[in-house]
């Protein structure tokens, strides 16, 4: 299977089928494309909406869910956004979009890539992640994974009652959270920016040195982490880095 589809990807619909609220401000969509979709871990869609008038809006979004699975979508609403409004106050279960993909080959995670993979997201940004985290869940749980996840406070975690039963399973995957505006919950959590002292304690968490490292958020937030994670002794030449934002 290609990583990286063709240019030309065709348009396709896609109805929706699920809808869940994961943090005030992101809910999850899940999708059922008309035509056959595979997609690998850290691939992305397009999603295109057409006004009555004509108006096309397009956004890309990562994809959730591990590959094999029905397609979902983590959208964060962003007010002054086009498309994220839509789906928070207009789209139903039922309704049909348009999206294309799947998208993107270089920040992808199979399993036969192997580990240990060490994962640092900040914000939305752990969506990618999530993906390569369930595939290795359901595809090869002895690959040791570390997750780095960033957020501003407790409610804006993303996806935490999932990776919080993940961590407690002790089957090789660690999650650490770091909250940068509030006290941290659990004990081997931090309450402070990315730097590169937490990532040095990170690759300690796995067995041995990261084969891979993936960091995906803002543009402000992958600087950050990527200089840490250098700082902290990785190779530059093994992280992966996707950025969203201006």
């Amino acid at each position: 299977m290609s990583a990286e589809p063709s240019p030309q990807s065709p348009w396709q619909a896609a109805t929706i089928t699920r809808i869940e609220k994961r943090t005030p401000r992101v809910t999850s969509f899940w999708f059922q494309p008309s035509r056959p979709f595979a997609h690998l871990a850290g691939q992305h869609v397009d999603v295109r909406l057409t006004a009555p008038d004509g108006y096309q809006a397009r956004r890309s979004y990562s994809i959730a869910s591990a590959p094999g699975a029905v397609v979902e979508l983590a959208i964060e609403r962003l007010d002054d956004g086009e498309v994220s409004p839509f789906f928070h106050d207009v789209a139903a279960v039922g309704d049909e979009i348009e999206l294309r993909g799947p998208l993107g080959g270089h920040f992808i995670w199979e399993e036969s890539d192997g580990g240990p993979i060490l994962l640092v997201g900040g914000g939305s940004g752990v969506v990618p992640l999530m993906a390569m985290v369930r595939h290795r869940t359901l595809r090869n749980k002895a690959v040791p994974v570390a997750l780095v996840f960033s957020a501003r406070v407790w409610d804006e975690v993303i996806f935490r009652d999932e990776l919080i039963g993940l961590d407690d399973r002790r089957d090789g995957f660690d999650l650490v959270l770091t909250l940068t505006r509030e006290p941290a919950r659990r004990p081997p959590d931090y309450s402070r920016r990315v730097d590169a002292r937490m990532m040095v304690q990170a690759v300690e968490r796995l067995p041995k040195a990261p084969r891979l490292a993936y960091v995906c958020g803002s543009n402000a937030f992958v600087s950050a982490a990527a200089d840490a994670l250098i700082g902290a002794g990785v190779p530059a030449g093994i992280i992966r880095t996707e950025r969203y934002g201006v």
